[in-house]
């Protein structure tokens, strides 16, 4: 999804839009105190689904045993256990924007608008009021299948400290 780690650890259901494939992230979440609304992938709608049927929290991502989300040290703690090291969870939103900007036709500021970044100056801005998601659906759909090595890419082997062609 290319989202930050906090926003993607603090997901609520009540954000959730599994059948329009959305998540709308509310302004008083997001860095940038705008509202970031997320296209959901096909693999993303392929883990939300099996965990709202199992859900026990309005958080997507629950803290065990207890109220609010996962913390990020659980999340590194994780990665840890999994062996993955020299990876960093900001990361993976650097390697979006690497890989959209090296490997893909899409636009630079579609990119910039995926990971919900300002574009443009205020005069820019206060002309571009959508957030092209049809165009961004596209893109995110098209990282997803990248990742999971899907209909659009070959599979990828993906190791710490090998940086990505």
């Amino acid at each position: 999804t290319a989202v930050r780690s906090s926003e993607g650890r603090g997901a609520l259901w009540s954000e959730m839009d599994l059948e329009k494939r959305l998540w709308v992230i509310p302004a008083e979440r997001m860095k940038e105190p705008r509202e970031h609304r997320v296209p959901l992938s096909d693999a993303a709608i392929a883990i939300l689904e099996p965990l709202f049927e199992a859900r026990l929290s309005d958080h997507v991502f629950p803290k065990m045993g207890g109220n609010g989300c996962l913390s990020e040290a659980s999340i590194r703690n994780l990665m840890k256990r999994m062996g993955v090291e020299g990876v960093t969870i900001h990361g993976f939103r650097s390697s979006f924007k690497d890989w959209a900007a090296e490997t893909t036709s899409f636009s630079w500021d579609l990119t910039e608008q995926a990971l919900a970044h300002v574009v443009g100056d205020r005069t820019e801005r206060a002309y571009r009021r959508g957030d092209a998601l049809a165009k961004r659906r596209e893109l995110m759909q098209v990282w997803s299948d990248f990742c999971s090595g899907g209909r659009s890419q070959s599979i990828v082997r993906v190791v710490a400290n090998e940086r990505l062609p």
